[in-house]
């Protein structure tokens, strides 16, 4: 009997899940993704478009392309998810499923253990990146803070590689430009384990750039930018899906919630480590989760056994400025704690990222 799998949200994870269903599925059974934005903006070039280095256009790709692929994109808002009727109520229409994909990543919280984002710039999308660049392009002299409103927060290394590369950026202009990251943890990147911590004390020591751990409020700056706190959206709260947490439990391997055939994938996904360390919010891992998720469905409609699981490897480059990055490999479902190994920066993984950036927009769309 032909399916229809419905997956909510197209960021990374769904982008993949979508593509890698189709590649395994015939065209009788329905892939169909909805999201409320016509494009999808590429958060892993966000920090180049901030300094110049990319315009908003080179990151983006509109959402109907996936047609081509016999994917059907619905743009609408996601307005109600029903578990129990195996629907979901979107702005447009009410869509059955026998398999769903919530990939709706996690939204920023007004209310976060430092202040509130209100009157600072952000990273949250591309357009807030544009204003960014403007203000950073005028700005000849003073202060700038990189503010951690709490956690969990988006791409644990990003408020670390906005310091690295505004520090390489006013550098390169001669401008007289303060630079430190606050966060109200107590080490930073506590969520990857203690070696985490001390790679980045290290590496801000050697910038210069101020580091302060444990804050409960905002430092004064002339220019501050803030990284919010996150959480799930409103829509999927309603839902009754999630848990203490906030987010959706899933199963660490299959990423398939406690109802059979309903998969969360990414940001939304709660996945707990060993010892109270949390699993990072990031669009690499949410790739692999895509994957995983799409491999076990497909493999069910054939009637066959999964053989492909997610093992808690993820890796990402880390951005410092002048050309180079450095690279991240991370086990994290490693007990006590996650297992980190970090490559030195260096210009070859600087080119590496810019290839995969090429290469990852190419390939999906």
């Amino acid at each position: 009997m032909d399916k229809t799998i419905l997956i909510l949200g197209s960021g990374i994870g769904g982008i993949v899940t979508a593509r890698e269903l189709r590649r395994h599925l015939g065209e009788s059974h329905r892939i169909i993704l909805v999201d409320r934005e016509p494009v999808l903006a590429f958060p892993p070039s966000f920090l180049w478009v901030m300094i110049g280095w990319r315009t908003p256009e080179a990151v983006q790709k509109s959402l109907a392309l996936v047609s081509k692929y016999g994917i059907e994109y619905r743009r609408a808002t996601v307005e109600e998810i029903s578990v129990a009727d195996r629907k979901v109520r979107t702005s447009a229409e009410t869509i059955p499923f026998d398999y769903l994909v919530i990939a709706l990543g996690a939204e920023p919280l007004e209310n976060a253990a430092v202040g509130s984002r209100a009157g600072f710039q952000s990273l949250d999308t591309l357009r807030c990146v544009e204003d960014l660049r403007r203000r950073i392009g005028a700005f000849g002299q003073g202060s700038v803070a990189v503010v951690i409103g709490g956690t969990p927060y988006r791409c644990p290394p990003v408020p670390y590689e906005t310091a690295f590369l505004l520090d390489s950026y006013f550098r390169r202009r001669s401008a007289s430009v303060s630079i430190e990251v606050a966060t109200p943890e107590k080490e930073p990147l506590s969520g990857l384990g203690r070696a985490a911590g001390g790679m980045i004390r290290t590496m801000t020591g050697e910038r210069a750039i101020g580091l302060r751990t444990g804050i409960a409020a905002a430092p004064e700056a002339d220019l501050v930018i803030y990284i919010p706190p996150v959480g799930a959206p409103g829509v999927v709260r309603d839902a009754g899906i999630t848990d203490a947490s906030g987010w959706i439990p899933v199963d660490p391997h299959s990423m398939e919630t406690a109802h059979e055939n309903i998969f969360a994938i990414g940001d939304i996904a709660g996945i707990r480590l060993p010892e109270g360390f949390a699993f990072p919010k990031g669009g690499i891992l949410a790739a692999d989760h895509a994957e995983t998720a799409a491999h076990i469905i497909a493999r069910r409609i054939h009637g066959r056994e999964p053989v492909k699981f997610f093992n808690g490897v993820g890796s990402c480059f880390l951005e410092v400025g002048n050309g180079r990055a450095g690279f991240i490999h991370a086990e994290l479902y490693a007990s006590p704690e996650p297992k980190l190994v970090f490559h030195e920066p260096s210009v070859g993984y600087h080119w590496a990222k810019v290839v995969h950036e090429k290469y990852w927009l190419w390939r999906w769309f």
